[in-house]
């Protein structure tokens, strides 16, 4: 979500805090709008991420709850690139998008990330993401690092929809993050 981490998706490079350096997109333009949704569902923290260490997030869409999140308007072959790269993938092969677009899901591979998932639309343009095959209840949860619950709050701050004390309360709540991250601490990861 947050923009700095986006950018090397696109373009290629290594967000501040991660342990590894991306290839970027056949295509590295900044998407033509980012605007902030709410999507139903829930994000939760499981596994273990080598690239910052602790726990992923991952998306429910299936569980109660809200998730703040953003949108970013790119092309299908951004979007098939940034998917490729979160698969440990190269970038540069196209999704067929079919199924999710009309069954709302696809799963492309066991592994996480290897889900696509449409929540919605928004403006006329189908919201997809990727996440997991499995359900929030079915993993242990993970708690996330630092680094990586900071790059998230800065992402949702960037928004602008939510101010600081909302996003820092929604962070810490989510599964994994709930018992180890206080809302107080995580204000103090994007103050630092």
């Amino acid at each position: 979500m947050h923009t700095s981490r986006l950018r090397c998706y696109l373009a290629g490079g290594r967000p501040p805090g991660a342990s590894r350096t991306y290839p970027g997109c056949r295509d590295p333009r900044m998407p033509l709008r980012s605007v902030a949704v709410d999507l139903p569902g829930s994000v939760y923290f499981a596994t273990e991420s080598p690239v910052w260490t602790g726990g992923r997030a991952f998306y429910d869409p299936d569980a109660p709850g809200r998730v703040l999140a953003r949108a970013h308007l790119v092309t299908t072959a951004q979007f098939a690139d940034i998917a490729a790269q979160e698969m440990y993938a190269p970038p540069g092969h196209d999704l067929d998008l079919t199924q999710v677009l009309t069954e709302g899901r696809a799963r492309l591979g066991p592994g996480r990330y290897e889900t696509l998932v449409r929540p919605g639309e928004l403006d006329g343009f189908p919201v997809l993401t990727f996440t997991a095959p499995w359900l929030m209840g079915d993993v242990k949860w993970t708690q996330p690092s630092a680094g990586y619950l900071r790059h998230l709050a800065a992402g949702l701050l960037e928004a602008g929809a939510w101010d600081l004390a909302s996003v820092a309360a929604y962070l810490a709540d989510l599964p994994g993050a709930a018992g180890h991250w206080t809302a107080a601490e995580v204000r103090l990861l994007v103050a630092d």
